[in-house]
């Protein structure tokens, strides 16, 4: 089958919002409405009672690999957006769960799907679990800023069933093993430890790594989360305090691209590129423009990117999921996902309903890797079936 015989339909979903402060650029942040954009890409004549819903916190996902090979197995997919398209500076987690939620009432009631499955690819794994625990067992109504956010009455309808690929922890988590632990001055990146500062040809600590600097390496950059957290919260209480039109600040997280694993592949073993990263040379992400929590703001941080606050960190839902069938799947030689995180979801995971597929050899993206991704493919489909969710 072939991306010419389905159909993309364009779809927009708008309610309701009134921010304390403008979060998004443009007309939208302005209209007192959020308003949501996604495409339903499927077969003209499709009969399907069943949708695939894909939705990243910030990435609008309708052009990637896997969402199109499942349009073109003749599956129907909904590759639905946040309202923070394309820009994750004031992205606040919980306002993302809700978006999800109405896209998932959108294709029950709107669109006559009678089951929905969450396909949570990369940065979609964590939120997808975020959203299903919340919808299983809602018991959030702040944000970690203290800001109103009730998912406990924002009526989130369970999915049918959650499917992890390629997926980390959380982007917390996973921006935590990332942060260059060498930044001792948040306003200066050229203060740094030379002790901790691998990318330096004249750091002591080279590859291979010892397990001692590996441990001190990482408890190093939690301490460097948690020193961003604890300023952030600081700041926010200070603005309170004052009580004047300044709310919110944006500010910048210098070098967030630095990880032992690059390097060393005895750290975290897979079948991974060594000095590569999802994002090229991660010497030189370490300190572009493009990176994670590279411009966020003191709400954002705390929400999407704090080690101890947020609440979208994947073990802590896993283990709030009980009810519904869920499926794993590894991609043994990606770039973008530790070799740690899926079993440690797994592991999380409080359903008896959940199955491990390993996809040796796998990337992040599945370029260059057709059979690779059929196989993914495969897997989805086949599980689907068994689980009653997807017609023979």
């Amino acid at each position: 089958m072939t991306e010419r015989q389905w159909t993309r339909t364009p779809l927009i979903l708008s309610f309701p919002d009134n921010p304390n402060f403008t979060e998004t650029y443009g007309f939208a942040g302005n209209s007192g409405h959020v308003n949501l954009e996604g495409q339903l890409m499927r077969l003209p004549s499709s009969t399907s009672r069943t949708v695939y819903i894909f939705m990243h916190p910030t990435s609008v996902l309708h052009l990637l690999p896997m969402p199109v090979a499942l349009a073109d197995a003749g599956l129907d997919v909904l590759c639905a957006a946040s309202r923070y398209p394309r820009n994750d500076s004031a992205l606040i987690q919980e306002k993302v769960a809700i978006d999800l939620g109405k896209w998932i009432a959108h294709a029950r009631e709107a669109l006559g799907y009678e089951k929905v499955v969450l396909l949570g690819w990369s940065g979609g794994g964590s939120l997808s679990l975020f959203y299903q625990a919340q919808a299983e067992s809602p018991s959030i109504t702040h944000t970690p800023a203290g800001d109103p956010v009730d998912l406990v009455h924002a009526g989130l309808q369970p999915a049918d069933g959650v499917i992890f690929i390629a997926a980390h922890l959380s982007r917390a988590e996973t921006l935590t093993e990332w942060l260059d632990p060498s930044v001792t001055n948040e306003l200066d990146p050229d203060d740094r430890d030379p002790e901790l500062d691998i990318y330096s040809p004249d750091c002591p600590n080279q590859p291979p790594y010892s397990a001692d600097f590996v441990t001190r390496f990482r408890e190093a950059q939690r301490a460097r989360n948690r020193r961003i957290t604890a300023w952030a919260t600081d700041q926010l209480a200070r603005l309170k305090a004052a009580g004047g039109v300044e709310q919110e600040r944006a500010f910048v997280v210098h070098r967030t691209m630095c990880d032992v694993r690059w390097f060393d592949p005895a750290v975290d073993p897979s079948e991974r590129r060594v000095g590569w990263s999802y994002m090229g040379d991660p010497r030189a992400v370490n300190v572009g423009p493009v990176g994670l929590a590279r411009y966020t703001t003191l709400r954002s941080w705390l929400s999407q990117w704090s080690y101890d606050k947020s609440n979208a960190k994947g073990p802590l839902n896993a283990a709030k999921i009980h009810r519904t069938p869920v499926l794993l799947i590894e991609n043994t030689a990606d770039e973008a996902v530790p070799a740690t995180h899926n079993p440690a979801i797994y592991e999380a995971l409080a359903t008896p309903d959940k199955e491990y597929v390993r996809l040796e050899g796998a990337t992040h993206y599945y370029l260059g890797q057709p059979e690779l991704l059929a196989a993914c493919i495969a897997s989805v489909t086949g599980w689907s079936q068994r689980k009653g969710l997807l017609e023979e």
